[in-house]
């Protein structure tokens, strides 16, 4: 008689294994510009967060989360998308325009149209865009993310955005925000 383990045991048995780690790491796509990180000397890590809470502000971000001891700040702003359509979705997905059809069956043959419920109008997606800024000693380190989020609350595009524009801007609008917080 077969013990009453060992038939669980074998159908568990090939699945094994089966999870192996990634090849490798996840990184950012594409990864941050140089000028995402730079040292400013003289400056405390205190005075380098309420410059960055300024600078951010100042670009209609809202902060979310500051800490002096780590030197840390968090900011996101978001901005609506009208009529964002994603080109992966399934086109034949009802529109406000409705839905076409042409078609034929035996002997009868017939066109109709259907019209969907406001369509576009109702289906606003969400830019978020997110900011980290670290200011470790005197130097600072800022990343930048972008989510496109669809009107089902569905992440439709995440990417780094981390890039030398971006940066450079904000490094130019902290050191105005610096200059003007020392006498």
């Amino acid at each position: 008689m077969i013990q009453r383990w060992l038939l669980p045991a074998l159908l568990v048995l090939p699945l094994v294994g089966c999870q192996s780690p990634p090849s490798r790491l996840p990184v950012a796509e594409p990864p941050p510009a140089a000028e995402c990180h730079w040292q400013v000397p003289g400056a405390a890590p205190s005075a380098l967060v309420r410059a960055a809470v300024a600078a951010l502000e100042a670009e209609d971000f809202v902060i979310r989360d500051t800490d002096l001891t780590l030197g840390l700040v968090s900011a996101d702003r978001t901005e609506r998308i009208p009529s964002y359509r994603n080109p992966h979705d399934d086109w034949a997905e009802p529109t406000w325009y409705g839905r076409y059809g042409v078609g034929s069956r035996g002997w009868f043959t017939g066109m109709s149209v259907g019209f969907g419920g406001g369509g576009p109008f109702d289906r606003d997606a969400t830019r978020l865009e997110r900011v980290s800024l670290v200011a470790d000693g005197d130097w600072v380190r800022v990343s930048r993310d972008l989510q496109v989020i669809d009107w089902r609350g569905t992440v439709r595009e995440s990417r780094s955005a981390s890039d030398a524009a971006f940066c450079r801007d904000l490094r130019r609008d902290l050191a105005v925000a610096l200059s003007g917080e020392t006498p």
